[in-house]
């Protein structure tokens, strides 16, 4: 006895075993009823029609009509495959040795131009690797590819407390997820703690000063302390290297020794400060006031205030015995009654610099800029050799 299985024309799926006797006329009457059509024409799988039950082989597989022309059952799959949604059969993923079950249009709908979408389009088109289960193999993180999957689900961005924005967008920008992406930029940029460039107070600043060991080197290089109130304090030794300390009040404190180097004293009051040994190289202290200033350390240390720019600064009254001001700009500065004694000016721009009543003995004015310098009630002779410009 021979066995067929029949299928309606033009499909591949709910096929009947059958036996075949008789005539052809008593196939189709079986055929119709078990495909619950009324059978009227027998083709093979080439679309050749059967006319004779003499030409059916055992196990072959026939395609029934109800007279209409044989239609090739694979056409009939490629046409689903063409219609909007067709592509929902169902897969797995298995995401660094985490599983994730979905749809094939979500991940080809949401991002057609995203890697995934390219990956399963089509097919086994990309050859993707699977595990023993069937889940298609992809080398990446879990943790961060479950956002990107809900994504794709829903349109929305979803981040659970603790996931790091920034693992979730190396992966949307290596599957090519460009939408996510952008999204994720904006989400990570508005996280960011803006940076705090507000300027250190004085309570701040004298907290700090007391939770540090006399011993320690403070290192206060590049903070902003503009217009903060540090007068009379302690501040010996510190290095303000670069600092922004303009327009502060530092009245009657203690520098002695301190790094002012490039550091910002445009504006600010030190009046009556101890200065003994600071370093001040390149410091702008344009406007700032330095009435009463002590720079002259005992022990010879000198203070250092070569390349400072020193315009329009009032110095009246201040002990400079041996400062270095070569190459300072002192332009319109107000030096009265100060002791320069032994100072270095080499270099210096005292352009309309008022210098009566100073003590300029034995100083160095080598190439200094003296144009329209008053020198009026001086406490010593200034020789020519001293200055020759």
């Amino acid at each position: 006895m021979r066995r067929v299985t029949v299928f309606v024309n033009g499909t591949s799926k709910n096929g009947k075993v059958v036996a075949v006797y008789g005539t052809l006329t008593d196939l189709l009457s079986v055929a119709t009823n078990k495909l619950g059509i009324k059978a009227c024409h027998l083709y093979n799988g080439k679309g050749g029609l059967i006319d004779d039950i003499a030409l059916i082989r055992d196990d072959d597989v026939l395609y029934v009509s109800e007279g209409d022309s044989f239609f090739d059952p694979q056409n009939d799959v490629r046409a689903r495959d063409d219609r909007p949604g067709a592509h929902t059969d169902w897969l797995t993923l298995n995401i660094g040795g985490r599983l994730f079950t979905t749809t094939r249009s979500t991940l080809v709908s949401k991002e057609p131009e995203s890697m995934l979408a390219h990956m399963f389009r089509e097919k086994d088109v990309w050859g993707n690797k699977q595990d023993e289960c069937g889940a298609y193999l992809i080398d990446r993180s879990p943790e961060y590819f479950e956002p990107i999957l809900n994504y794709l689900r829903h349109g929305q961005l979803i981040i659970n407390e603790g996931i790091n924005l920034l693992g979730v967008l190396e992966e949307a920008r290596f599957f090519g997820i460009e939408q996510l992406a952008e999204q994720l930029e904006v989400a990570i940029k508005n996280n960011q703690t803006p940076e705090d460039h507000s300027p250190i107070s004085r309570k701040e600043f004298v907290r700090f000063l007391l939770a540090t060991p006399t011993k320690s080197e403070l290192r206060c290089q590049g903070l902003n302390f503009s217009g903060a109130d540090l007068s009379r304090l302690d501040l010996r030794y510190i290095n303000f290297k670069m600092a922004n300390l303009s327009r502060c009040n530092l009245t009657h404190a203690n520098l002695c020794s301190s790094n002012l180097e490039r550091a910002d004293l445009s504006g600010a009051n030190l009046d009556g400060a101890n200065l003994q040994g600071v370093k001040m190289l390149c410091s702008n202290a344009e406007g700032a006031s330095l009435k009463g200033c002590n720079f002259e350390d005992p022990s010879g240390l000198k203070a250092n205030l070569e390349g400072a720019n020193l315009k329009g600064v009032e110095m009246e009254g201040s002990q400079m015995t041996g400062i270095n001001l070569r190459v300072a700009t002192l332009k319109n500065a107000k030096l009265k009654n100060c002791n320069l004694r032994g100072a270095t000016l080499a270099g210096t721009d005292l352009e309309n610099c008022d210098l009566s009543g100073c003590d300029l003995q034995e100083a160095n004015l080598r190439g200094s800029n003296v144009k329209g310098a008053i020198f009026e009630e001086m406490l010593t002779a200034l020789h020519m050799s001293q200055s020759v410009r």
